[in-house]
């Protein structure tokens, strides 16, 4: 008796399972960010929906921020257009909306904040720019991370950088 109580408790569980869940490839990335309803489908504005891969670890936030490429406000402190922050997942890429003022040009910043002080702290934090530029001990050009923003989600694409010996670049696998 027992065992056909099992049996039958394991059937059920099945099917329940089998009739609510989705496989994890259908569901899609979870898009984090108190934008995420302007990356999702019929939404009317203008938003990047940011993939940034590459982290060394699992430590602290990851802050995205977007910019305008003009002088006096590119990586001003300060001049941001818009920022989202949140902790960091367990693991893989983190999926960010971020919504934009409109159809334009942009340059979108990720930092990966390990020890959590809000700032660029060079020797454990990882950066990385829209376009991927090739990274020095200074920031890059603004029209190297520049990307055009067309109305409707944008996808952008940020490999993490960390410094390594003397140089800044992505990890190697």
């Amino acid at each position: 008796m027992a065992n056909s109580f099992k049996a039958a408790a394991t059937a059920v569980g099945l099917i329940l399972m089998a009739t609510t869940a989705r496989p994890a490839a259908a569901q899609g990335p979870v898009v984090l960010g108190s934008d995420a309803a302007e990356c999702r489908p019929g939404a009317s504005g203008t938003a990047a929906l940011v993939t940034v891969h590459g982290f060394k670890n699992r430590d602290g936030r990851l802050r995205i921020q977007n910019y305008t490429g003009t002088k006096g406000e590119y990586l001003e402190s300060g001049k941001y257009l818009r920022r989202q922050e949140m902790p960091m997942t367990t693991a893989g890429d983190m999926v960010v909306c971020l919504a934009l003022p409109g159809p334009g040009r942009y340059v979108i910043v990720a930092l990966h904040d390990t020890n959590t002080d809000g700032k660029l702290s060079v020797w454990q934090d990882g950066i990385g720019f829209s376009n991927n530029p090739r990274l020095g001990l200074s920031k890059p050009a603004a029209e190297k991370t520049l990307f055009t923003a067309e109305p409707g989600v944008n996808n952008v694409r940020i490999v993490m950088n960390y410094l390594r010996g003397l140089s800044v670049s992505p990890l190697k696998k």
